[in-house]
Order: C-alpha cells, then sequence, then structure tokens
C-alpha cells in the first residue's frame, strides 16, 4: 500500500506540527477538530492561533469539524486527542474507516481505570490489524521553529513501520524505528510524572546536581515498571524514554514541567490544571500509575512521593526525601544480561 491521503484528530499543537510535516511531503491532509470557528479560523489564516500563534501551516492542510468526511477513505489515520476523550473519538470513527486503514496513536497518556495504553484502546475499539505509536522528544513548538528532531515510530508490523516513516521523513523531523510498542508508549507516558517532579526540584531551587539525579533515578523507575509490564528494558534507553524525558524535565515549554514548576510556587493542583490550555497528562497518569506500580509491587519512590504532594498535601521535600533514603542503592539495575536481582 502507498499512502495517499491522511487524516490527523486532534487539532492541538502537536495534531497541527504532524499534519503540516505530511502536508510539506505532499500528502493531502485532514485535520479534524471539535470547535467549529477554530476549524475555520485554521482554514481561513493558514494558522492555528490557539495553539501555535505564527506557525504558517501548509495550504493543503485541510481543518474540517466532520469526523466522517476526515477518516473516510483515507489510507493513514494519526489520532492525536487527549487520553480522556481517546477512546470515544476512536468508537465515533470506527464504522466510518476502512480495516487497511493505518492506524497510528500520538498521545501519551494512560486511561483512567482500565490502565489501557491508546494502542490498546486502538486495538480493542477497531477490527484494524495496522497499528503504531509515534513517541519521543517532541516540542510542538520547536518543531514548528525548524529545529532538528526525532521521533521514533514502533509497530509490530514493519511494513507499518516504513509507510509512517516515510510519510513524515523531512529535512528536520527524523523518524526511527522499533518494534516494542509497549515500551515506546510506556516511555511517552510516564515521563509526564517526572516532568512535573523536575518542574518542583526548579521552582524550589534545586540545581543542576539535583535534575540529573531525579532523570537519572526517574528513568530507572521507569524501565524497573515497564518490564513488570512486559517491555524492553532497552527501550527506554532510546527517544522514547530517556530522550522525551531530558526534554521535558529541563523545558519550561514542556506541559508537566509548567505544572510542576506552578505546584512548587505553592499554586493549587486544580487551579495549576484549569490554567493549561492544554491537557498536561501527567497529573491524570500519575494516579494510573501508583495504583498499578503498588498492585505489582514495582519499587517507584518518585512516584509515591509526588502522589503525596499532590493528594496528600505533602511538600516537595517529601520527594527528594523518597530518594535520598531509598532502600535500594544499586545504580544500573539493567545489563545486556537482564535484569540484576
Amino acid at each position: 500500500m502507498s499512502v495517499k491521503n491522511v487524516a490527523v484528530l486532534g487539532g492541538g499543537s502537536f495534531g497541527s506540527v504532524v499534519a503540516n510535516i505530511i502536508a510539506q511531503n505532499g500528502h493531502k491532509t485532514l485535520l479534524w477538530m471539535r470547535d467549529a470557528d477554530q476549524a475555520e479560523s485554521l482554514n481561513r489564516l493558514h494558522e492555528n492561533i490557539n495553539y501555535l500563534p505564527g506557525y504558517k501551516i501548509h495550504e493543503d492542510v485541510l481543518a474540517t469539524t466532520d469526523l466522517a468526511g476526515a477518516v473516510c477513505d483515507v489510507d493513514l489515520i494519526f489520532v492525536a486527542v487527549p487520553s480522556s476523550s481517546f477512546r470515544e473519538v476512536v468508537k465515533q470513527m470506527q464504522p466510518l474507516i476502512h480495516e487497511d486503514a493505518i492506524l497510528v496513536s500520538l498521545t501519551k497518556g494512560i486511561e483512567a481505570k482500565t490502565f489501557a495504553l491508546m494502542s490498546q484502546i486502538l486495538a480493542e475499539e477497531t477490527s484494524n490489524a495496522l497499528i503504531a505509536v509515534l513517541s519521543g522528544p517532541n516540542l510542538a513548538k520547536e518543531i514548528s521553529g525548524g529545529s532538528p528532531t526525532g521521533a521514533v515510530v514502533a509497530s509490530k508490523d514493519e511494513h507499518v513501520v516504513k509507510e509512517v516513516q516515510e510519510v513524515l521523513r523531512s529535512d528536520s523531523f527524523r523518524v526511527y524505528s522499533n518494534s516494542d510498542m509497549l515500551g515506546v508508549e510506556l516511555g511517552g507516558s510516564l515521563k509526564n510524572i517526572y516532568a512535573i517532579i523536575a518542574g518542583l526540584a526548579e521552582a524550589v531551587g534545586m540545581g543542576n546536581n539535583t535534575n540529573a539525579m531525579l532523570v537519572t533515578r526517574s528513568l530507572t523507575e521507569m524501565a524497573r515498571f515497564g518490564v513488570k509490564l512486559g517491555a524492553d528494558p532497552m527501550t527506554f534507553l532510546g527517544l522514547s524514554g530517556v530522550g522525551d524525558l531530558i526534554v521535558t524535565c529541563s523545558s519550561p515549554l514542556s506541559r508537566n514541567f509548567r505544572v510542576g514548576k506552578a505546584l512548587g510556587e505553592g499554586k493549587d493542583i486544580d487551579a495549576v490544571i484549569a490554567e493549561m490550555d492544554q491537557v498536561a497528562e501527567g497529573v491524570n497518569t500519575l494516579k494510573q500509575v501508583k495504583e498499578k506500580a503498588d498492585e505489582l509491587g514495582v519499587h517507584m519512590p518518585l512516584v509515591n512521593g509526588l502522589y503525596e504532594i499532590v493528594y496528600n498535601n505533602e511538600t516537595v521535600d517529601h520527594i527528594i526525601k523518597s530518594l535520598m533514603l531509598e532502600e535500594r542503592g544499586l545504580d544500573v539495575e539493567y545489563a545486556t544480561g537482564g535484569l540484576h536481582n
């Protein structure tokens, strides 16, 4: 199959830059948005003034609020809606798409209550076998500015990987491949939690040494949790793991980092979330991961510390104490021979 027509569902910042890359590569691209005024504005101005002001959108990107019109007879569909509405949108599109369409999740999150990842929702709610996930250190505003960026596409089907790479490849956007869909998706979801912690630490004046320790121990927790669920620990050393973790734990462009910084400045979590123009998935992911880690018996002191801050009004010192008093003193838990016990 050679991809011709593409749809992107979700008109936020990342959905918009992905749609733009695809259009620049010569594909007619439909961008589905819920808001009619925003869709009309994008088509008229060729700009997403709400999420990416000043960034020109290619004329071959057509915004629409008609879901049926967006996905009917389309070869490749990227889904970039928040995790809270992901299943609902997939259910709506399911009867409208053909079974050979490739479905790609761009959403970095975990569904509340079910602990389902977005690729699992795609598999559960559609009859499509061609499913992939795209993840990595991909701050939309930097992509829109032309900063060289790498991402990773993961699928069980090598053909799907190649098709997605071909559609997205550009001079400034490089797409690498991986077959560990679970590990890639977990990396993109879990790092949101640790970005909040990094923002908290910066807000209370902790320095580069602390940030480096937090990032490194975060990576260990991510891999420890991922392995328990069946992921390859080596996946977390790639773009969707350590790559995404580094950028979101150090950049004010990261929504989750900004949430953590606001919390560290003493703001109420509900007020912080209400002020955000887009969803910060980390707050939702935190609760799901804490419950699952407890259920599986996975040691995650950073997750536990942040949970106490967000839900039990502890101070940021609680996270550092959890880390500094951690019983396990092993630096590297994974080696070529497997997991160190």
